[in-house]
């Protein structure tokens, strides 16, 4: 990336028109078509995790909106009003609002209103703002975000159109970050995108922090490698391995193999989810109408499928049984590393027969 005037990739590659947007196609789309056709709602409610595009959408919409019917030319910045509830949900902050609502636009049709993280605003502050929201003037249009729909009181909701943001797919992260990643002449693999994607849990913003961080890391050639190392994951190739020796019967080599992840600084827990998540891709390739969920490289797909072809589904969903049993007593067992131990041996010990259950010879 440039060293001057360097700029973080979130706020650099934050999009500004609706061709940029990530993974939200279908909410974008009709708010489009709601301009469009002059079918503008006087308030909207974005819901949906964090770093997922709320308030970028909220400022693409509120601009898009009174270049509509001007010059798209025009400077419209000034219709467009912003408001961080989480540190200004008091009382006097929403009259500002309410007393700002009242003057119509010297330019333009519309005056627009965001407010972001309106859950954070006080039961007082909510009661306050509600007059305005049931009788705005024909100038106001309100788009209120927030990550926790559920705070939000009825009388707000049912005045708004609501609009559920969903987690962004690692495919269109893993994407999004290799179309950055060519444009700052970044070396990538690919596999190591999608572990970035997957770490950043849906988050697109997240992504951006850590390719960011991986970037100074790599000095500009990120590995998958470097990744796993950098940002503390374990590397997938442990879990083929261990569910290999789950298939095999040998249960000393999943106690060394159990070891070796320790000694490499990874916890009991981090590694229990990680083969729990491993068994249940292994589950979704058993079959074909289940294997878009699994989210990964062709690669890493194909061995997942070779792998789930030796193991019988009942097998698999007895295995999610144990370590899911083994991940809620976690916290509170007395000897963690037994207690890990324990389930490993349960694991590869799921397909004996009864006959070689009584004869296995622990030596």
């Amino acid at each position: 990336m440039s060293e001057e005037n360097f700029i973080v990739s979130a706020l650099k590659y934050r999009p500004s028109e609706w061709d940029a947007v990530v993974g939200q196609k279908t909410i974008t789309t009709t708010l489009k078509q709601a301009i469009e056709t002059n079918q503008l709602a006087k308030a909207y409610l974005f819901c949906g995790p964090r770093g997922v595009g709320k308030t970028t959408i909220a400022r693409i919409f509120a601009k898009s909106i009174n270049q509509s019917i001007g010059n798209a030319q025009d400077d419209f910045s000034y219709n467009i009003f912003e408001l961080d509830a989480a540190s200004n949900n008091s009382v006097d902050d929403i009259r500002n609002i309410t007393d700002q609502v009242r003057i119509p636009p010297q330019i333009g049709d519309y005056k627009v209103h965001i407010i972001d993280e309106v859950h954070m605003l006080s039961q007082s502050a909510f009661n306050a703002f509600l007059k305005t929201l049931e009788e705005p003037p024909k100038h106001a249009v309100f788009i209120l975000a927030t990550t926790e729909k559920h705070k939000i009181i009825p009388t707000i909701l049912s005045r708004c159109q609501v609009y559920d943001f969903s987690r962004i797919t690692i495919n269109d992260i893993a994407d999004h970050l290799k179309m950055i990643a060519d444009k700052e002449n970044v070396k990538t693999e690919y596999q190591a995108l999608l572990v970035i994607a997957e770490k950043a849990d849906g988050a697109l913003r997240d992504a951006l922090s850590l390719f960011d961080q991986m970037v100074n890391f790599c000095n500009k050639d990120i590995t998958y490698d470097a990744v796993i190392k950098n940002l503390n994951i374990l590397d997938h190739e442990y879990f083929f391995k261990m569910t290999q020796s789950f298939n095999e019967n040998d249960i000393h080599s999943c106690l060394l193999l159990f070891n070796e992840i320790l000694l490499n600084g990874f916890d009991g827990q981090l590694f229990l989810n990680g083969l729990g998540n491993h068994m249940r891709n292994l589950l979704v390739c058993k079959d074909a109408s289940t294997l878009s969920l699994l989210e990964c490289s062709d690669d890493v797909k194909k061995k997942y499928q070779d792998q789930c072809a030796l193991i019988k589904s009942k097998e698999i969903v007895d295995s999610l049984n144990i370590i899911g049993e083994a991940d809620v007593q976690y916290k509170i067992s007395k000897n963690q590393r037994l207690h890990v131990e324990l389930s490993l041996m349960k694991l590869a010990s799921l397909n004996l027969s009864a006959e070689k259950k009584k004869s296995i010879n622990l030596k």
